[in-house]
């Protein structure tokens, strides 16, 4: 039963991903008048299809992707209705346009969640609990964290986020306090040892106040949730590429599926909080200057706009061809760590 409820909810969130993500493109590129022959969900065999007008809707078997065909847009094309035809503004619309639904949705899905859940979490602290090191080392009642080691904090999540990566316990913290910003140095935590997972474990020894709801308070918490999982997201590509991060520690399709399904085990909230965040992640990745990627496309676009110069299309299709081959190999690689964690598990 597990399994099949585990297969049901990735088929629901990477269902759900892919088509806003494809919807987007498909509808901007109507709008644009730009041909669009295919508008499939999933990859590989032909489940379904039908045709409706120039375009083939399509059900194909494996639910890890989809795309929207449009005419020339990789490859060459004489049509005037072609996307490598259409003006770089439009081009440039219909690219992002993906993008932004999955940012979209996820903001939305996690407005819903801030409407229907507990009160609103503020950055300002309402109590200590007893023997609070924190308080001991400087912050007060009615003070408001807005950044811990330099970082920003949008949401009070934030702080859990910013302590894991502090080895002694101590933080630099900036907060508000009687309208003025105030700095303080070495705000200690204390620490309990994790032996299983091998990690210090941050000890919140505060409360904070929570928010009245409003419909402004769950836009603005929902928006500023949005913000923080972004960074997340860039924050984390940043660590892999720079060795903060071991690369042995990225997750394909079947490690995303195992979290999906201990997410469904936990209920819908924590299966809705999982699809919110692949949707931002779907995003915030597609729009990496890296070829394959909506990113490099846009990247291409820009310098096309800037320089009013267009890239032959033979280059922009081996170029386009080169980065799906790296992001292949890069899926296998993810896909090799996953089942190398499961086993070891």
């Amino acid at each position: 039963m597990s399994a099949l409820i585990t297969a049901l909810a990735s088929i629901l969130v990477f269902g759900s991903v892919i088509f806003i993500h494809e919807f987007g493109h498909f509808i901007t590129a109507k709008k644009s008048g730009i041909k669009v022959n295919e508008f499939a969900i999933g990859m590989g065999p032909l489940l379904f299809s039908k045709t409706v007008g120039e375009t083939q809707y399509s059900l194909r078997l494996l639910p890890i992707g989809g795309y929207c065909a449009m005419e020339g847009e990789d490859e060459e094309s004489d049509d005037e209705r072609s996307f490598s035809n259409a003006p770089v503004w439009k081009r440039i619309v219909v690219v992002i346009a993906g993008a932004m639904m999955n940012l979209l949705l996820g903001f939305l899905i996690l407005g819903i969640l801030t409407a229907t859940g507990g009160s609103i979490a503020s950055r300002t602290v309402a109590k200590f609990y007893d023997d609070a090191s924190t308080e001991a080392s400087g912050l007060r009642v009615d003070d408001k964290i807005i950044m811990v080691n330099g970082s920003r904090i949008f949401v009070a999540e934030d702080i859990f986020y910013e302590m894991l990566y502090v080895e002694d316990g101590k933080a630099d913290m900036v907060v508000i306090r009687d309208g003025e910003k105030v700095m303080l140095d070495d705000v200690t935590f204390k620490t309990e040892r994790d032996e299983e997972n091998d990690v210090n474990l941050i000890v919140l020894d505060f409360a904070v106040y929570g928010v009245k709801k409003t419909v402004g308070s769950v836009i603005k918490s929902s928006f500023l949730q949005a913000i923080s999982t972004t960074r997340l997201i860039i924050k984390s590509v940043l660590q892999i590429i720079t060795g903060v991060v071991p690369v042995n520690s990225l997750s394909g399709p079947v490690g995303i599926v195992s979290v999906i399904g201990d997410a469904a085990g936990n209920g819908l909230r924590s299966l809705l909080n999982i699809l919110s965040y692949i949707s931002i992640d779907l995003g915030v990745m597609n729009l990496l200057p890296v070829p394959a990627l909506d990113g490099g496309k846009l990247l291409l676009l820009l310098i096309e706009a800037i320089t009013k110069k267009k890239l032959d299309q033979k280059w922009e299709i081996v170029i386009n061809i080169a980065g799906f081959a790296l992001l292949i190999l890069l899926m296998v690689f993810a896909t090799y760590n996953d089942i190398a964690r499961l086993i070891r598990k």
